[in-house]
């Protein structure tokens, strides 16, 4: 039997794909084989580091149920997903920034009309959001299906609830953009929250000092037609965690600034508010090209960021 030396032994490895059929799957693992031996000579990983990454990895499996994806918690914690996500967007050309689509998209949402509550049974403070989707020169967008969706004041999405079922969609809607590119709604100001920290990913955090928080933040997917799809969150100007996001997934082009108003102004649509709210107000830029929104990860619902 032949042996091999480290560096003999990874030439070795990375030449045993080579009769892999599909060229880029080939060349997938062939640089996985690189980068993952590169890691264990740099580090001169030991046999109970190895064997601590083999149990970390399996718990976090095993954490993975029908409501809640570990892995993808894993990757967003590392980096990973915004890496992913920033590789596949290099070229914005003056178009919004995007973010990760998250696992609380569960599909093809409601249409809504303008000016709708999508939060009315819950409580918090109330925001109008008032909001755009042009080309990027400007010209307004109409007929545009826009999906919204956000966690409640406690930090928690409907999906991720047990009554979701019976109880139906909240803080989550689809509007379609007017003839002047516009939509907005009614809803409560979101607030920053953690992540699970339960399982072997919190752990993890916990055990290196990081905190667990995501910034307030809102959900958009805008999908028009002729136009690359656009999956991005809002952020609120002024967050304790804007700087410091758990899934580093904030850019300064999605910052908002959030105004308070009192209970006596009139909102945008010319109603009045039963006390105090906040008006939310951004642009969308989109870019021309193709391709489908991604869809949510089959009809389960992940539980993380």
């Amino acid at each position: 039997m032949t042996q091999f030396n480290d560096a003999e032994l990874t030439a070795a490895v990375i030449k045993s794909f080579d009769q892999t059929p599909s060229p880029r799957a080939k060349f997938l693992l062939q640089e996985l084989v690189k980068s993952l031996h590169d890691y264990v000579r740099k580090t001169d990983l030991t046999f109970e580091e190895w064997d601590y990454a083999i149990d970390f990895l399996t718990r976090t499996g095993q954490k993975c149920t029908d409501i809640r994806q570990e892995f993808i918690l894993l990757s967003d914690v590392l980096g990973v997903s915004m890496l992913v996500d920033a590789v596949n967007h290099r070229d914005r050309d003056g178009a919004t920034e995007t973010t990760v689509l998250g696992p609380f998209y569960v599909g093809e949402h409601k249409v809504t009309p303008h000016g709708t509550d999508i939060s009315a049974s819950l409580p918090g403070e109330r925001m109008f959001v008032q909001s755009r989707v042009t080309d990027l020169k400007g010209k307004p967008l109409a007929g545009v299906p826009v999906d919204v969706w956000h966690a409640d004041e406690d930090g928690f999405y409907d999906s991720q609830k047990a009554n979701y079922a019976a109880e139906g969609a909240s803080s989550r809607a689809r509007f379609i953009t007017d003839a002047d590119g516009r939509f907005y709604f009614r809803t409560i100001l979101p607030c920053s929250y953690p992540i699970p920290t339960d399982g072997p990913v919190g752990q993890m955090i916990t055990q290196t000092n990081r905190h667990p928080m995501r910034p307030a933040h809102v959900h958009f997917l805008v999908n028009a037609k002729g136009y690359e799809p656009l999956i991005t969150h809002v952020f609120i100007d002024g967050d304790k965690y804007i700087d410091s996001d758990v899934v580093f997934g904030v850019k300064n082009d999605l910052i908002a600034k959030v105004e308070k108003r009192g209970g006596d102004a009139v909102m945008p649509d010319g109603k009045t508010s039963d006390g105090p709210w906040h008006l939310m107000t951004y642009e969308f830029r989109v870019k021309p090209g193709g391709g489908m929104a991604p869809a949510p990860l089959g009809t389960k619902v992940p539980e993380h960021a």
